[in-house]
């Protein structure tokens, strides 16, 4: 539910899901407007190490609203199928974090 506390508008998901995919995680978070419009953020954040050993997350986020969905979703399909189709065949690897991720994976 949205909420206004000290003059700042707080905006809490009202579905959250996540999925781990090798080194990133996604974040997929359905939130409403003031008005009550619901729209999707797709957050993708990425484990960073300093130098001196520290880290960070690296976050890159996509707002996605209602009117965008269907053109959204249909580009997005014709790129995977893009992939899936033409992308040379690769020898399956995993990843020194053990994962081997395909896009098939990340709607699971």
């Amino acid at each position: 539910m949205n909420t206004e506390e000290n003059g700042r508008y707080n905006e809490e998901a009202l579905y959250s899901k996540s999925v781990r995919a090798g080194k990133r995680t996604y974040f997929f978070d359905v939130r409403s407007t003031r008005g009550g419009d619901y729209y999707l953020t797709i957050t993708e954040s990425k484990k960073r190490f300093t130098e001196d050993g520290k880290f960070s997350y690296e976050k890159h986020k996509v707002f996605l609203y209602k009117e965008d969905f269907e053109k959204f979703t249909e580009n997005f399909n014709d790129a995977i199928d893009f992939i899936k189709k033409n992308a040379p065949v690769a020898e399956t690897t995993t990843e020194s974090t053990g994962s081997n991720v395909s896009f098939e994976d990340l709607g699971k």
